[in-house]
Order: structure tokens, then C-alpha cells, then sequence
């Protein structure tokens, strides 16, 4: 069975197909081949709930950079077309709080939906 990755900010835009890229503070193990199961929310289920599946996807490159790395093009393919680069990482910011700045590695993951 492949690991459950939350995609509790980006649900919507998951279901559309409209993410191709996500970012993410941990996840390093990953490999290019790698089959993943998205979920709308992994961690806090409250009692009784349980996980709701979205789909699988295949992992096809895995690379770390600083966080302000991130590109127009990549705030798309994040499944934000309208948001710029500046935008995109203080919404991180705003969700992950003061441990996160510009230049906080992130793992870069690119993947297809199976």
C-alpha cells in the first residue's frame, strides 16, 4: 500500500488535475517511480474519521531548494495560476509560521497523476 501525502491546502485543485508540483518540508525519501497517495488529510482525523483518498500519483523528480526558488511557472504548476512567486511563499509563510523564511529548504516534488 503507498504512503498517504496530504493535500489538505491544495485539495481542489488535486481533484481538477491542476497540480503537478508540490512543495514540502519533508518527504526527502522520495524517488523518481514512486507511487504516493494523495489524500485530503492525513493527520488529525478526529475520531471515527477516516482518510479520504484522492488519487495516486507517480513521483517523476524530487530536487531541494531555497523556498524563494520557486518560479510563475511553478506557481502553476502548484495549481495557483494566478499567484506570483512573492505571493506564493508568503502564503507559506502565513500557513508554516516564522520557522520558514526565503531561503528555508524545501523538497521540490514533480509528479503524474496514475
Amino acid at each position: 500500500m503507498p504512503r498517504n501525502m496530504s493535500f489538505s491546502m491544495t485539495t481542489e485543485q488535486f481533484k481538477n488535475r491542476t497540480k503537478t508540483v508540490t512543495r514540502r518540508f519533508g518527504w526527502r525519501f522520495l524517488k523518481r517511480g514512486d507511487i504516493v497517495c494523495g489524500v485530503e488529510k492525513a493527520m488529525g482525523l478526529r475520531k471515527g474519521e477516516k482518510v479520504k483518498r484522492l488519487g495516486l500519483i507517480r513521483i517523476v523528480s524530487v530536487r531541494t531548494e531555497p523556498l524563494c526558488f520557486i518560479t510563475v511557472e511553478d506557481c502553476k504548476k502548484e495549481g495557483f495560476p494566478c499567484m506570483d512567486p512573492s505571493d506564493f511563499v508568503e502564503m507559506l509563510r502565513d500557513h508554516y509560521g516564522p520557522k520558514v523564511s526565503d531561503l528555508t529548504p524545501v523538497n521540490r516534488i514533480e509528479f503524474e497523476y496514475v
